[in-house]
């Protein structure tokens, strides 16, 4: 296979993954809000009887008692927590490099603009200043957990 051939055949799976991405984010952000409306109090309230109904009716003497239950159902909804905002930040970095990726396609087409419209070349502009180093900075699942949490 030519070279060009394969650098337009990765082109395209580029286009196919970003493309999936995109409705992977959306089809995600429904599913959140779909979520979090279907639990009312009143449901929330059922879950935890019913729950609490089946520990007791399925506790055997000796081996698992409410408190390791209770210990239990903390340490899987932390894991999940965590693992929802290691989502949102990987899909938060994969914003920004998207954001600024087509940033500079920008600066690009509109020097080149520039530079037709002109019939010479224009002097580029200065670089912009760096971010800070918080701003660089992916926040680890437990930051971005609590953050989630207080909104």
């Amino acid at each position: 296979m030519k070279f060009g051939a394969l650098q337009r055949r990765v082109k395209r799976c580029e286009q196919v993954v970003a493309v999936r991405m995109a409705e992977t984010q959306d089809n995600w952000g429904v599913l959140s809000q779909v979520w979090r409306r279907g639990w009312s109090p009143l449901r929330i309230v059922v879950v935890g009887l019913a729950g609490g109904f089946v520990a007791g009716k399925l506790e055997v003497p000796g081996k698992v008692n409410g408190a390791r239950w209770l210990q239990m159902i903390g340490s899987v909804s932390n894991l999940m927590a965590s693992g929802q905002a290691a989502f949102a930040a990987a899909m938060a970095t994969h914003a920004a490099d998207t954001a600024d990726e087509a940033a500079e396609t920008a600066d690009a087409a509109a020097d080149t603009a520039a530079d037709t419209a002109a019939g010479q070349a224009a002097p580029r502009p200065a670089p912009a200043a760096p971010r800070a180093a918080d701003e660089l900075r992916v926040p680890q699942p437990a930051e971005a957990a609590t953050d989630v949490s207080e909104r």
